[in-house]
């Protein structure tokens, strides 16, 4: 009996340092999950559950293995930083944290959504430019029944409860709700899913990625090579289940195209080299031509990239055209009396150039990209530079704006749904909304309504840029 209990606790000893390793390996991936995907208090919520399971393995009872057996969550981080660290996953905004619903009229009759204030899934964020909500499984799927017991809620009410919740919402209504059940689904459970609620396989496929992780087998951890999902059933529910619902729909395109603004001067030849900096204009090379706006150049694949008014003024800016090195070589006291109460601001740009050129920052994010702007920020951009801008900075503002589509005031409806705040102004609802209605990520220095739109749990793509400011160049 002595031996016998020795080997159990050995045994335990074991399992406990195998989990004790997977959660180090876990924070370690949560640390690295790129900072441009996912907000840094998701991560922050991830590695909070990682730590905790940490604590609680190794303040874990040995001599008591045989009455309380070892468990944790670590399956279901595994697989939920899994699939944050897909390529197609972006504007992570909520991760395993509730979110909070408000009813829209039309849908407060909704039985099971009408007694929630919030609802509980894993990951919010964009799949494909579409907002998803996903839920995480990571149970046997032999132990996943579809109808709800004294014991466990049913897959059938936990997905119901779901739907019923996206579509109570206008504001942070997703698209669709993505399924990953990371051990795989029953037949009967599959085929109910997709008679019930018409699921579908997701079409993309999952990379390995880099992970590396141990699994259970017979009460032993043993070590899994790259593909431990391989077995994984990743199923896409449509909220409305309308096929084609989104800008890749020829109906949707000639929607968008209504709204592309007359241009004033877009299809003009563009000569960006006269009076600017190479970098000024490689920057405006890369980006896809927009001298033809014929309704058959906008492809269901285009790829097309919002500017708000901060972006356009970084690009065009002196400090990113050569001349950070000679403001900071001018007197201070004549850059004081230049800039005024915006000096020690204007000099930290200047400095920050030097160190990270702009031009270069933005190359990846505008590179084979179509550039729109919408009529509120066109406005707003002239006037700054009309009241602002030196002679080169105007110069290369009628060059960048020759290169960006102009369309229309047209926020989506979840943007412009969220409540006007002094943190979510009316007009940076009307320029990212614009961005999110075209299927855009908006390119943007504005970070405060950024976050202020990632506290609501909505998932909004976004691309970070450091500010710049017109120096009269």
């Amino acid at each position: 009996m002595r031996n016998q209990g020795n080997r159990e606790r050995w045994s335990m000893e074991a399992e406990v340092e195998a989990a004790k390793k997977r959660c180090r390996e876990l924070i370690e991936k949560i640390d690295c999950l790129d900072v441009a995907t996912i907000k840094s208090n998701c991560k922050h919520t991830l590695l909070k559950l990682a730590h905790s399971e940490f604590s609680f393995l190794s303040r874990f009872p040995i001599h008591l293995a045989s009455s309380q057996p070892l468990s944790v969550n670590l399956g279901h981080l595994e697989a939920i930083v899994y699939i944050l660290q897909q390529p197609f996953i972006t504007a992570v905004s909520r991760v395993c944290k509730p979110l909070p619903l408000s009813f829209s009229s039309k849908h407060k009759t909704l039985s099971a959504a009408a007694s929630l204030n919030s609802i509980h899934v894993h990951i919010v964020c964009n799949l494909n430019k579409n907002p998803v909500w996903v839920i995480v499984s990571d149970r046997n799927p032999n132990y996943i029944t579809w109808h709800s017991n004294n014991k466990t809620k049913g897959l059938k009410s936990r997905i119901q409860q779901v739907l019923d919740a996206a579509k109570s919402t206008n504001t942070l209504r997703p698209y669709s709700i993505i399924l990953f059940f990371s051990n795989g689904l029953t037949i009967f459970n599959h085929q109910k899913l997709k008679d019930e609620f018409g699921a579908s396989k997701l079409a993309l496929e999952f990379s390995d990625s880099d992970f590396d992780f141990a699994e259970e087998t017979e009460g032993e951890w043993v070590h899994v090579i790259p593909g431990m999902y391989k077995e994984a059933c990743v199923l896409e529910i449509k909220v409305d289940h309308v096929v084609n619902n989104v800008i890749s729909s020829e109906h949707e395109v000639k929607d968008s195209f209504l709204n592309v603004f007359p241009p004033e001067h877009q299809g003009e030849n563009v000569n960006p080299n006269l009076g600017s900096s190479n970098s000024f204009s490689a920057l405006l090379s890369q980006m896809k031509k927009v001298e033809s706006t014929k309704m058959e150049d906008f492809s269901h694949d285009d790829d097309f990239i919002n500017f708000d008014t901060t972006a356009l003024i970084a690009i065009v800016s002196g400090i990113s055209n050569g001349c950070a090195e000679e403001l900071l070589n001018k007197p201070e006291v004549e850059l004081r009396h230049r800039f005024k109460g915006n000096y020690d601001f204007v000099i930290a740009q200047a400095m920050s150039e030097l160190q990270y050129p702009i031009h270069v920052n933005l190359s990846a994010a505008v590179s084979g990209k179509r550039g729109i702007i919408c009529q509120s920020v066109l406005s707003e951009f002239k006037e700054l530079v009309l009241m602002c801008g030196g002679a080169n900075e105007k110069h290369r503002a009628d060059q960048l704006l020759k290169c960006l589509l102009v369309v229309r005031d047209s926020p989506s409806e979840r943007l412009i749904g969220l409540p006007t705040t002094r943190k979510l102004a009316l007009k940076n609802k009307i320029v990212f909304g614009t961005g999110d209605y075209w299927r855009a990520p908006t390119l943007t220095a504005n970070m405060a309504f950024v976050r202020a739109v990632a506290q609501t749990g909505m998932s909004l793509f976004t691309i970070e840029h450091s500010p710049r400011a017109l120096t009269g160049n």
